[in-house]
């Protein structure tokens, strides 16, 4: 009797073990689906942010382009040129020793 209790109890081990051993296998099998699903949407979010870094700093590159722009009109809007043109342009002034020509009108 005791050696058939024996085989009985090899029995349910190698039944446990081979549970054990597809429960591991599935545990692993699904934390690698995991992981790769992941890595995935992680690689899709980065290439996303890649693509929005260039738009900034080609943004920034623009922005510092026009900024050197606004300098220099900055810089030319200070001038006596600037100051005359203006004059003339908007305020019709002219110089003392200018002399204005008005079309003349025909009937």
């Amino acid at each position: 009797m005791s050696s058939m209790g024996k085989s009985r109890r090899k029995r349910k081990d190698k039944w446990g073990n081979r549970m054990t051993i597809i429960g591991t296998t599935f545990v692993v099998i699904s934390l690698a689906a995991i992981v790769t699903i992941k890595g995935e949407s992680l690689r899709e979010k980065d290439r996303a942010y890649q693509i929005r870094l260039e738009n900034l700093e080609a943004q920034v590159a623009r922005e510092k382009e026009r900024s050197g722009e606004l300098e220099e009109y900055r810089v030319y809007v200070q001038t006596k040129q600037y100051v005359e043109e203006v004059a003339k342009q908007k305020l019709g002034l002219v110089k003392p020793d200018e002399i204005l020509l008005k079309p003349s009108k025909r009937r």
